[in-house]
Protein backbone atom coordinates (compact mmCIF):
# COMPACT_ATOMS: atom_id res chain seq x y z
CA UNK A 1 0.00 0.00 0.00
CA UNK A 2 1.03 3.30 -0.75
CA UNK A 3 -0.11 6.38 0.49
CA UNK A 4 -3.98 7.58 1.06
CA UNK A 5 -5.58 10.54 -0.96
CA UNK A 6 -4.55 13.60 0.35
CA UNK A 7 -6.30 15.10 3.16
CA UNK A 8 -6.13 19.10 3.84
CA UNK A 9 -2.95 20.96 2.70
CA UNK A 10 -0.50 21.14 4.90
CA UNK A 11 1.48 24.20 6.05
CA UNK A 12 4.51 25.14 4.18
CA UNK A 13 7.97 23.34 5.16
CA UNK A 14 11.53 25.10 4.23
CA UNK A 15 12.80 22.49 1.62
CA UNK A 16 16.83 22.73 1.27
CA UNK A 17 17.27 22.37 -2.75
CA UNK A 18 18.12 19.70 -4.11
CA UNK A 19 20.82 20.24 -6.69
CA UNK A 20 18.23 22.09 -8.91
CA UNK A 21 18.23 24.30 -11.27
CA UNK A 22 18.56 28.27 -11.01
CA UNK A 23 15.30 30.47 -11.21
CA UNK A 24 16.96 31.31 -14.32
CA UNK A 25 16.50 27.53 -15.78
CA UNK A 26 12.22 28.26 -15.01
CA UNK A 27 12.27 30.77 -17.87
CA UNK A 28 14.10 28.82 -20.37
CA UNK A 29 11.80 25.51 -19.32
CA UNK A 30 9.61 24.70 -22.23
CA UNK A 31 5.85 24.40 -21.81
CA UNK A 32 4.41 21.17 -20.24
CA UNK A 33 0.97 21.71 -21.61
CA UNK A 34 2.80 22.52 -25.38
CA UNK A 35 5.01 19.66 -25.21
CA UNK A 36 1.65 17.44 -24.53
CA UNK A 37 -0.82 19.33 -26.49
CA UNK A 38 -1.27 16.60 -29.00
CA UNK A 39 -0.99 13.12 -26.08
CA UNK A 40 -3.29 14.48 -23.45
CA UNK A 41 -4.42 17.20 -20.66
CA UNK A 42 -1.31 17.75 -18.29
CA UNK A 43 -2.61 19.39 -15.18
CA UNK A 44 -2.20 20.16 -11.42
CA UNK A 45 -4.19 20.08 -7.92
CA UNK A 46 -3.96 23.17 -6.60
CA UNK A 47 -5.63 25.74 -3.68
CA UNK A 48 -7.26 29.12 -4.66
CA UNK A 49 -4.48 30.67 -2.06
CA UNK A 50 -2.07 29.28 -4.79
CA UNK A 51 -3.81 31.51 -7.78
CA UNK A 52 -3.21 35.18 -5.56
CA UNK A 53 0.45 34.08 -5.68
CA UNK A 54 1.62 35.77 -8.37
CA UNK A 55 4.77 33.25 -9.11
CA UNK A 56 3.04 30.44 -8.76
CA UNK A 57 0.28 31.74 -10.52
CA UNK A 58 2.26 32.62 -13.79
CA UNK A 59 3.52 28.68 -13.26
CA UNK A 60 0.67 26.79 -12.84
CA UNK A 61 -0.68 28.96 -15.67
CA UNK A 62 2.50 28.08 -18.20
CA UNK A 63 2.88 24.17 -17.59
CA UNK A 64 -0.53 22.98 -17.38
CA UNK A 65 -3.73 22.79 -19.40
CA UNK A 66 -6.34 21.23 -16.42
CA UNK A 67 -6.98 22.35 -13.31
CA UNK A 68 -7.92 20.11 -9.97
CA UNK A 69 -9.34 21.51 -7.22
CA UNK A 70 -7.48 19.84 -4.56
CA UNK A 71 -9.84 20.46 -2.02
CA UNK A 72 -12.02 23.64 -2.40
CA UNK A 73 -15.19 21.18 -4.46
CA UNK A 74 -15.10 18.38 -1.42
CA UNK A 75 -18.25 18.11 0.44
CA UNK A 76 -16.79 19.29 3.67
CA UNK A 77 -15.64 22.34 1.45
CA UNK A 78 -18.86 22.59 -0.42
CA UNK A 79 -21.54 21.71 1.85
CA UNK A 80 -22.43 23.97 5.43
CA UNK A 81 -25.96 22.74 5.94
CA UNK A 82 -28.29 20.89 4.53
CA UNK A 83 -29.43 22.15 1.40
CA UNK A 84 -26.50 25.23 2.38
CA UNK A 85 -23.55 25.46 -0.23
CA UNK A 86 -20.69 27.77 -0.51
CA UNK A 87 -18.82 27.47 -3.83
CA UNK A 88 -16.81 30.81 -3.31
CA UNK A 89 -13.57 29.13 -3.29
CA UNK A 90 -14.91 26.46 -5.90
CA UNK A 91 -15.53 29.24 -8.04
CA UNK A 92 -12.58 31.51 -7.81
CA UNK A 93 -11.02 28.37 -9.32
CA UNK A 94 -12.95 27.90 -12.42
CA UNK A 95 -12.22 31.70 -12.98
CA UNK A 96 -8.53 31.03 -13.19
CA UNK A 97 -8.75 28.29 -14.99
CA UNK A 98 -10.91 30.41 -17.65
CA UNK A 99 -8.90 33.03 -17.55
CA UNK A 100 -5.98 31.16 -17.98
CA UNK A 101 -7.35 28.71 -21.06
CA UNK A 102 -7.66 26.12 -18.79
CA UNK A 103 -10.12 23.17 -17.79
CA UNK A 104 -11.03 21.81 -15.00
CA UNK A 105 -11.77 18.50 -13.60
CA UNK A 106 -14.17 18.54 -10.57
CA UNK A 107 -12.80 16.17 -7.59
CA UNK A 108 -14.61 14.81 -5.82
CA UNK A 109 -18.37 14.24 -5.24
CA UNK A 110 -18.14 11.15 -2.62
CA UNK A 111 -15.66 10.42 -0.31
CA UNK A 112 -15.22 7.81 2.65
CA UNK A 113 -12.64 9.63 4.67
CA UNK A 114 -12.93 10.78 8.41
CA UNK A 115 -10.23 12.26 10.66
CA UNK A 116 -11.36 13.26 14.39
CA UNK A 117 -11.08 16.58 13.47
CA UNK A 118 -12.71 16.45 10.01
CA UNK A 119 -15.17 13.93 7.76
CA UNK A 120 -14.88 14.26 3.78
CA UNK A 121 -18.81 13.77 4.42
CA UNK A 122 -20.53 15.75 6.90
CA UNK A 123 -22.32 13.81 9.41
CA UNK A 124 -25.89 14.97 8.84
CA UNK A 125 -25.31 13.53 5.51
CA UNK A 126 -25.86 9.54 7.35
CA UNK A 127 -28.88 10.93 9.83
CA UNK A 128 -31.89 8.96 9.20
CA UNK A 129 -32.76 5.70 7.33
CA UNK A 130 -31.42 4.30 3.97
CA UNK A 131 -34.19 6.49 1.83
CA UNK A 132 -32.73 9.87 3.67
CA UNK A 133 -29.24 9.08 2.76
CA UNK A 134 -29.93 8.16 -0.54
CA UNK A 135 -31.61 11.83 -1.17
CA UNK A 136 -29.13 13.41 0.51
CA UNK A 137 -26.63 12.00 -1.52
CA UNK A 138 -28.89 13.04 -4.70
CA UNK A 139 -29.63 15.91 -3.73
CA UNK A 140 -26.43 17.17 -3.24
CA UNK A 141 -24.49 15.69 -6.19
CA UNK A 142 -27.44 17.30 -8.54
CA UNK A 143 -26.62 21.05 -7.04
CA UNK A 144 -23.08 20.69 -6.97
CA UNK A 145 -22.64 19.51 -11.13
CA UNK A 146 -25.73 21.82 -11.89
CA UNK A 147 -24.05 24.30 -10.25
CA UNK A 148 -20.63 23.84 -12.55
CA UNK A 149 -23.11 22.09 -15.60
CA UNK A 150 -20.47 22.92 -18.43
CA UNK A 151 -17.81 24.61 -16.66
CA UNK A 152 -16.25 21.31 -14.97
CA UNK A 153 -15.50 18.76 -17.64
CA UNK A 154 -15.27 15.72 -15.43
CA UNK A 155 -15.34 14.44 -11.95
CA UNK A 156 -14.37 12.20 -9.86
CA UNK A 157 -17.59 10.90 -8.90
CA UNK A 158 -16.22 8.31 -6.23
CA UNK A 159 -13.37 8.61 -4.51
CA UNK A 160 -11.93 5.27 -3.47
CA UNK A 161 -14.73 2.50 -2.79
CA UNK A 162 -12.58 -0.49 -3.46
CA UNK A 163 -10.93 -2.07 0.07
CA UNK A 164 -7.43 -2.67 0.74
CA UNK A 165 -8.29 -6.12 1.92
CA UNK A 166 -8.45 -8.89 0.40
CA UNK A 167 -11.47 -11.49 0.31
CA UNK A 168 -13.91 -7.60 0.17
CA UNK A 169 -14.23 -5.98 -2.99
CA UNK A 170 -15.29 -2.57 -1.32
CA UNK A 171 -14.20 -0.66 1.45
CA UNK A 172 -16.49 -0.59 4.14
CA UNK A 173 -17.23 2.98 5.02
CA UNK A 174 -20.02 5.06 6.10
CA UNK A 175 -21.15 5.06 2.42
CA UNK A 176 -21.14 1.39 2.19
CA UNK A 177 -22.72 0.83 5.59
CA UNK A 178 -25.70 3.28 4.61
CA UNK A 179 -26.46 2.00 1.37
CA UNK A 180 -24.60 -1.07 0.51
CA UNK A 181 -22.55 -1.54 -2.87
CA UNK A 182 -25.53 1.01 -4.63
CA UNK A 183 -24.00 3.97 -3.30
CA UNK A 184 -21.68 3.89 -5.94
CA UNK A 185 -24.34 3.38 -9.02
CA UNK A 186 -26.16 5.93 -7.18
CA UNK A 187 -24.08 8.64 -7.61
CA UNK A 188 -22.93 7.97 -10.82
CA UNK A 189 -26.29 7.97 -12.00
CA UNK A 190 -26.80 11.36 -10.42
CA UNK A 191 -24.21 12.53 -12.14
CA UNK A 192 -25.07 11.76 -15.14
CA UNK A 193 -28.65 13.32 -14.93
CA UNK A 194 -27.54 16.40 -13.64
CA UNK A 195 -24.48 16.99 -16.52
CA UNK A 196 -25.16 14.46 -19.73
CA UNK A 197 -22.15 15.79 -21.14
CA UNK A 198 -19.51 15.95 -18.41
CA UNK A 199 -17.17 12.86 -17.87
CA UNK A 200 -17.83 10.90 -15.16
CA UNK A 201 -14.82 8.80 -13.17
CA UNK A 202 -14.05 6.15 -10.28
CA UNK A 203 -10.98 7.28 -8.92
CA UNK A 204 -8.58 5.29 -6.52
CA UNK A 205 -5.22 4.88 -5.23
CA UNK A 206 -2.91 1.63 -5.57
CA UNK A 207 -4.29 0.47 -8.85
CA UNK A 208 -1.11 -0.01 -9.54
CA UNK A 209 -1.23 -3.08 -7.17
CA UNK A 210 -2.17 -6.49 -8.54
CA UNK A 211 -4.90 -7.09 -5.52
CA UNK A 212 -6.34 -3.45 -5.19
CA UNK A 213 -6.87 -3.59 -9.21
CA UNK A 214 -8.73 -6.61 -9.07
CA UNK A 215 -11.09 -5.72 -6.74
CA UNK A 216 -11.28 -2.26 -8.86
CA UNK A 217 -11.92 -4.07 -11.84
CA UNK A 218 -14.78 -6.29 -9.93
CA UNK A 219 -17.22 -3.16 -9.20
CA UNK A 220 -15.84 -1.51 -12.63
CA UNK A 221 -17.38 -4.89 -14.10
CA UNK A 222 -20.80 -4.39 -11.85
CA UNK A 223 -21.47 -1.44 -13.18
CA UNK A 224 -21.17 -1.63 -16.45
CA UNK A 225 -23.25 -4.66 -16.28
CA UNK A 226 -25.85 -2.92 -14.77
CA UNK A 227 -25.46 -0.30 -17.71
CA UNK A 228 -24.03 2.62 -15.19
CA UNK A 229 -23.02 5.61 -16.51
CA UNK A 230 -19.16 5.59 -16.44
CA UNK A 231 -16.33 6.77 -18.58
CA UNK A 232 -13.20 6.72 -17.12
CA UNK A 233 -11.20 5.17 -14.35
CA UNK A 234 -8.68 7.45 -12.29
CA UNK A 235 -5.47 6.11 -10.95
CA UNK A 236 -4.06 8.36 -7.96
CA UNK A 237 -0.28 7.34 -8.43
CA UNK A 238 1.50 8.19 -5.55
CA UNK A 239 4.38 6.01 -6.29
CA UNK A 240 7.72 5.93 -4.56
CA UNK A 241 11.42 6.61 -6.50
CA UNK A 242 11.69 3.17 -6.66
CA UNK A 243 8.93 1.60 -8.00
CA UNK A 244 8.28 0.39 -11.78
CA UNK A 245 6.20 0.80 -14.37
CA UNK A 246 4.63 -2.39 -14.52
CA UNK A 247 1.97 -2.16 -12.18
CA UNK A 248 0.89 0.90 -13.77
CA UNK A 249 1.15 -0.49 -17.59
CA UNK A 250 -1.52 -3.38 -15.81
CA UNK A 251 -3.84 -1.07 -14.68
CA UNK A 252 -4.18 0.93 -18.07
CA UNK A 253 -4.71 -2.27 -19.66
CA UNK A 254 -7.27 -3.53 -17.53
CA UNK A 255 -9.35 -0.12 -18.22
CA UNK A 256 -8.52 0.36 -21.58
CA UNK A 257 -10.27 -3.81 -21.89
CA UNK A 258 -13.27 -2.81 -20.31
CA UNK A 259 -13.46 0.27 -23.04
CA UNK A 260 -13.19 2.68 -20.59
CA UNK A 261 -10.48 6.36 -20.66
CA UNK A 262 -7.61 6.33 -18.07
CA UNK A 263 -6.79 9.60 -16.23
CA UNK A 264 -3.52 9.67 -13.81
CA UNK A 265 -5.33 12.32 -11.19
CA UNK A 266 -3.08 12.57 -8.35
CA UNK A 267 0.55 12.05 -9.52
CA UNK A 268 3.50 12.28 -7.41
CA UNK A 269 6.86 10.03 -6.18
CA UNK A 270 7.97 10.25 -2.74
CA UNK A 271 12.08 10.21 -2.02
CA UNK A 272 11.15 7.83 0.71
CA UNK A 273 11.74 4.25 0.87
CA UNK A 274 9.26 3.55 3.38
CA UNK A 275 7.69 -0.45 3.86
CA UNK A 276 3.87 -0.86 3.33
CA UNK A 277 3.83 -1.22 7.46
CA UNK A 278 4.36 2.92 7.78
CA UNK A 279 1.48 3.90 5.99
CA UNK A 280 -0.64 1.78 8.71
CA UNK A 281 -0.33 1.60 12.16
CA UNK A 282 3.39 1.40 12.31
CA UNK A 283 4.64 5.02 12.02
CA UNK A 284 7.67 4.40 13.60
CA UNK A 285 8.51 1.84 10.67
CA UNK A 286 8.95 5.21 8.47
CA UNK A 287 12.10 6.12 7.36
CA UNK A 288 13.77 8.83 9.20
CA UNK A 289 13.68 12.62 7.40
CA UNK A 290 16.83 13.44 5.31
CA UNK A 291 19.55 14.97 7.55
CA UNK A 292 20.31 17.60 4.15
CA UNK A 293 19.01 17.32 0.60
CA UNK A 294 17.76 14.01 -0.53
CA UNK A 295 20.38 11.42 -2.14
CA UNK A 296 21.52 11.87 -5.41
CA UNK A 297 21.15 8.66 -6.43
CA UNK A 298 17.32 8.96 -5.10
CA UNK A 299 16.60 12.30 -7.04
CA UNK A 300 17.89 10.41 -10.48
CA UNK A 301 16.21 7.12 -9.41
CA UNK A 302 12.82 9.68 -9.52
CA UNK A 303 13.64 10.99 -12.80
CA UNK A 304 14.13 7.94 -14.19
CA UNK A 305 10.40 7.07 -13.16
CA UNK A 306 9.15 9.92 -13.88
CA UNK A 307 10.34 9.65 -17.64
CA UNK A 308 9.53 6.03 -17.54
CA UNK A 309 6.01 6.80 -16.96
CA UNK A 310 5.16 9.61 -19.16
CA UNK A 311 6.43 6.87 -22.00
CA UNK A 312 4.21 5.07 -21.01
CA UNK A 313 1.36 7.43 -20.98
CA UNK A 314 2.51 8.98 -24.14
CA UNK A 315 2.21 5.20 -25.87
CA UNK A 316 -1.33 4.76 -24.99
CA UNK A 317 -4.61 6.93 -26.89
CA UNK A 318 -6.46 5.78 -23.54
CA UNK A 319 -4.52 8.20 -21.66
CA UNK A 320 -6.28 11.56 -21.36
CA UNK A 321 -5.22 13.26 -18.78
CA UNK A 322 -2.10 13.06 -16.46
CA UNK A 323 -2.69 15.26 -13.23
CA UNK A 324 0.17 15.76 -10.68
CA UNK A 325 -0.96 16.51 -6.79
CA UNK A 326 0.56 19.61 -6.30
CA UNK A 327 2.96 22.23 -8.39
CA UNK A 328 6.11 22.85 -6.47
CA UNK A 329 7.83 20.34 -3.80
CA UNK A 330 7.04 23.32 -1.10
CA UNK A 331 3.23 22.73 -1.35
CA UNK A 332 3.05 19.27 -1.20
CA UNK A 333 0.50 17.05 1.03
CA UNK A 334 3.61 14.46 1.88
CA UNK A 335 5.28 16.38 4.06
CA UNK A 336 2.86 15.62 6.77
CA UNK A 337 1.77 11.97 5.30
CA UNK A 338 2.60 9.30 6.13
CA UNK A 339 4.55 11.32 8.94
CA UNK A 340 6.19 14.51 9.39
CA UNK A 341 8.96 15.39 7.13
CA UNK A 342 10.39 17.09 4.35
CA UNK A 343 9.66 15.33 0.75
CA UNK A 344 10.43 16.20 -2.85
CA UNK A 345 7.52 14.52 -5.07
CA UNK A 346 6.84 16.76 -7.92
CA UNK A 347 8.99 18.22 -10.89
CA UNK A 348 9.68 21.67 -9.26
CA UNK A 349 11.59 22.57 -6.21
CA UNK A 350 10.78 24.83 -3.36
CA UNK A 351 10.93 27.86 -5.32
CA UNK A 352 9.74 26.74 -8.78
CA UNK A 353 12.88 26.11 -10.59
CA UNK A 354 12.36 22.68 -12.53
CA UNK A 355 14.47 19.62 -10.95
CA UNK A 356 16.09 16.38 -12.96
CA UNK A 357 12.28 14.80 -12.74
CA UNK A 358 11.19 18.16 -14.26
CA UNK A 359 13.86 17.68 -17.77
CA UNK A 360 12.77 13.71 -17.54
CA UNK A 361 9.13 14.54 -18.09
CA UNK A 362 9.90 17.26 -21.28
CA UNK A 363 12.38 14.94 -22.68
CA UNK A 364 11.03 11.40 -22.05
CA UNK A 365 12.49 9.01 -24.93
Amino acid sequence: MRAFSPRIRLGLLLLPLAGCATPAATRAAPSLKELYAAKFQIGAAIAPSMTRDPALAALIARHFSSITAENAMKAYAIARGEGVYDFADADALVAFAAANGQIIRGHTLLWHWRSATQNAAPDWFFEGDRAAVQRRLETYITAVVTHFRGRVYAWDVVNEAASNSDGETYRRSRWFEALGPDYVEIAFRAARAADPDALLFLNDYDTEQPGKLARLMTIIDALKAKNVPIDGVGHQLHMRFSDDIAGVRAALAATEARGLVNHVTELDITLYEDPASCYGAARQACEAAFPGPPPADRVAAQARLYGALFREFAARPSVKSVTFWGVTDALSWLHGFPVARPNYPLLFDADGAPKPAFWAVASPS
